[in-house]
């Protein structure tokens, strides 16, 4: 992949950043990018993330989190916590990858991916946790996107509704897997022997 050097931040106000009709932008733009809030590209569009996740979010979070990360213990697969960059392109030039965003969660079995930066392409297994702050088109154009670069298993996680929803990935396309909720348990096709308590994770 091409060095890339790590131009001047620029400074940038999101609620008064007015984005032309039309315009594309790249990682390259997204190393520029000094805002406020954290912010995703995906195919080439601006999402602002809630700019501080609220106490359930990260709790649940935090929960999935250490599980894994105890799980993969002595395991070659890593884990990730947001904020960690995951660059999504058919070319891996900094000008033209159009989509970097940061999962809550990312586990990655294949290390060759892995830079100083984060992640260069699909991690096997992404968990989202929604918050009030994400908007509809953010989470569909998510969904879009880590189907199309072969995400193998993605997790949607409500922590009010204290529900989850498995999307696998089964020749190219998401299967949906029935909706799991406190009380139940749920394994992984990417980890196998893992399982997670959801009443543990919900109600602890």
């Amino acid at each position: 992949m091409k060095e890339y050097r790590i131009p001047q931040k620029e400074k940038i106000d999101l609620d008064a950043f007015n984005e032309p009709e039309g315009a594309v932008y790249t990682y390259a733009d997204y190393l520029k990018w000094d805002f406020e809030e954290i912010v995703e590209l995906i195919k080439g569009k601006i999402f602002a993330k809630a700019a501080a996740p609220n106490r359930r979010h990260q709790e649940v979070s935090g929960s999935i989190y250490l599980e894994i990360a105890n799980f993969l213990k002595g395991h070659s697969c890593k884990v990730y916590s947001a904020p960690f960059d995951v660059r999504f392109s058919r070319n891996p030039e900094y000008s033209k990858t159009d989509s970097v965003v940061q999962p809550d969660i990312s586990v990655i079995c294949d290390l060759g991916k892995l830079d100083d930066k984060g992640c260069w392409g699909a991690p096997d297994l992404v968990v989202e946790i929604l918050s009030p702050g994400n908007s509809r088109v953010e989470v569909q154009n998510k969904y879009d996107l880590y189907e199309e670069y072969g995400v193998r298993e993605y997790w949607v996680v409500h922590p009010t509704d204290c529900t989850v929803l498995i999307y696998t990935l089964v020749e190219g396309k998401f299967q949906p897997s029935r909706l799991f909720t406190s009380g139940d348990q749920i394994k992984s096709i990417v980890l196998p022997g893992f399982s997670l308590d959801l009443e543990a994770i919900f109600e602890g």
